[in-house]
């Protein structure tokens, strides 16, 4: 079982910063593969970034590309969402996931109950 828990979002400017970050509770944080996903409202969940276990690869939506950086510290049992040049249409919650397997294919296993952010025009 896997526990997560997001923190690091608010309310910022167009073109600002955010960075979230999502701290897991289990012993097996680092076997797995972590996702980044949001929901608008009245939207469905979409995927976000992706980072394998070990962190050497990733994987992002084409929207967030050169904007968003995935990164993890197992160390610390934590994945990280650097968000730079945020836009108003970012605005959403933001929820973290684990999941085993290979880093493509969206069926996680783990949720958190996401962070909000939202992003001033």
């Amino acid at each position: 079982q896997e526990q997560l828990v997001e923190s690091g979002g608010g309310l910022v400017q167009a073109g600002g910063s955010l960075r979230l970050s999502c701290l897991g509770s289990g012993r097996t944080f680092s076997r797995y593969v972590m996702g980044w996903f949001h929901q608008a409202p009245g939207k469905e969940r979409e995927f976000v970034a992706a980072i394998s276990w070990t962190g050497g690869s990733t994987l992002y939506a084409d929207s967030v590309k050169g904007r968003f950086t995935i990164s993890r510290d197992n160390a610390k049992n934590t994945v990280y969402l650097q968000m730079n040049s945020l836009k108003p249409e970012d605005t959403a919650v933001y929820y973290c996931a684990a999941k085993s397997g290979t880093l493509r294919g969206h069926e996680y296993t783990y949720w958190g109950r996401g962070t909000q952010v939202t992003v001033s025009s």
